[in-house]
This record gives C-alpha cells, structure tokens and sequence, in this order.
C-alpha cells in the first residue's frame, strides 16, 4: 500500500464535460484533479484541420495521449511521429514538444495528465480565450504560473510547411 486514499466515485457520460477554446484547439475536461485525489486529470482536445500547438515544455506533470479519431502527428525531442486511432504517446515532463492535426479531416485525442494540476491552466486559458485573443504578455505569465515554458524551436517551421498548418504566432 501506498497511503494514497482512493478517490470518490466519478461518473462523466459520453458528451459530458465542460468545453472551452484553447486558440488552436479545443478542450473538454472529463477528470479534474479534485474528481482523482490530484493524481491525474483527464481532458479530450479536438484538433481542426491546419491545427498546431505551439511548442513547449512541462516542468511539473508528464503527458500520456491517445488518438481517438483523424491523425495526428507529434514532436518531442528530436523524434517525430503520426499516430491513428488507437496510438499511444507518452510526453515526458522537460522535453520540448508539439503536436499537430497531420490529417485532411478533424481529429481527437484523449490527454492524460499525471499529477493532475495542469488541467487549471487549460481552464484559465480558455477563459481568457473567450473574451478574444488575450495578450501575448498575459498568456506567458499564465503559463509561467504552471510551469510551462514556451518554444520557438528552428523546426517548427519546417514542420508548419509540410503539413500546411496555421502558425499559432502569425
């Protein structure tokens, strides 16, 4: 035994859960942190077609996704890689990444975030969304608050011309 108390029972129904703009995708909270003892948080995030995440790095929580629908393609480190329907990723914490819709059509995934925590910043950046584009200077203290760093890396452009995709900065 651990000494970690199991957390209540949670129940979110198919279609269930609070959505909200993250610019260049969209996200839907199923797990809060609050729902799983801090232990992980669970978020789906849609990705449009033309879709990028801008590239960053997590310094407290490590990221386990999955591809539900359409393709999509991730960068972390110096490995590239497009999954389907059924792939599996893990984005450990301290190493640049990104991740794009690869596909001609929507896309989807499921994100598993472990401690749980981060899933605040996806909340508090969609409600900054809502009221239109906030400032750069506003998004970067936000991010620094969850210890998020943003990137720029030399790559990037490269990968935003092979797969015509709108830069999250332009």
């Amino acid at each position: 035994m651990t000494g970690i108390e199991a957390p209540a029972l949670t129940i979110v129904q198919p279609g269930q859960g609070q959505v909200g703009d993250l610019g260049s995708i969209g996200v839907e909270f199923k797990l809060w942190g609050r729902d799983t003892g801090g232990q992980v948080s669970i978020v789906e995030h849609p990705f449009p077609v033309g879709a990028l995440v801008p590239a960053h790095l997590h310094t407290r929580e490590d990221e386990f996704s999955i591809v539900t629908r359409g393709e999509i393609g991730f960068r972390s480190g110096d490995r590239e890689v497009v999954l389907g329907p059924g792939g599996y990723i893990t984005k450990p914490r301290g190493e640049v990444h990104t991740m794009w819709n690869a596909g001609k059509e929507p896309a989807r995934m499921i994100e598993v975030i472990t401690p749980a925590g981060f899933e605040n910043f996806f909340h508090a950046m969609a409600e900054l969304m809502a009221a239109g584009p906030p400032p750069v200077p506003q998004m970067m203290e936000l991010a620094a608050a969850y210890g998020l760093e943003m990137h720029q890396p030399e790559w990037m452009a490269d990968l935003i011309a092979r797969y015509d995709l709108r830069d999250p900065f332009a």
